[in-house]
């Protein structure tokens, strides 16, 4: 789905040491295990089949992970958790 939806790489001169759609499929695991994003990292680490099935040769640093849920909230795709809360607006009395 993510493969449909998402360019493979988020800038043209990026490093590609992970395409969105990997880093998207990681930020779907982190919600369905619910975890954070070293919890996340960690399960990765401990999980070679799971790498392998994401076609990942390394794990992502956690705030790779963050970065990237940042970046694709921007673009409407994901809700972050690494980000502070809006704050209310305040009504005139």
């Amino acid at each position: 789905m993510a493969q449909e939806a998402l360019p493979p790489y988020s800038a043209a001169k990026s490093r590609k040491d992970f395409t969105q759609h990997q880093l998207f499929a990681i930020l779907a695991l982190k919600t369905f295990f619910k975890t954070d994003y070293r919890g996340i990292t960690q399960l990765l680490a401990d999980f070679s089949d799971l790498r392998d099935d994401l076609g990942l040769t390394t794990v992502p640093h956690y705030s790779t992970l963050c970065y990237a849920a940042a970046r694709l909230l921007k673009k409407g795709a994901l809700s972050s958790s690494c980000s502070a809360p809006p704050r209310p607006q305040r009504t005139a009395a």
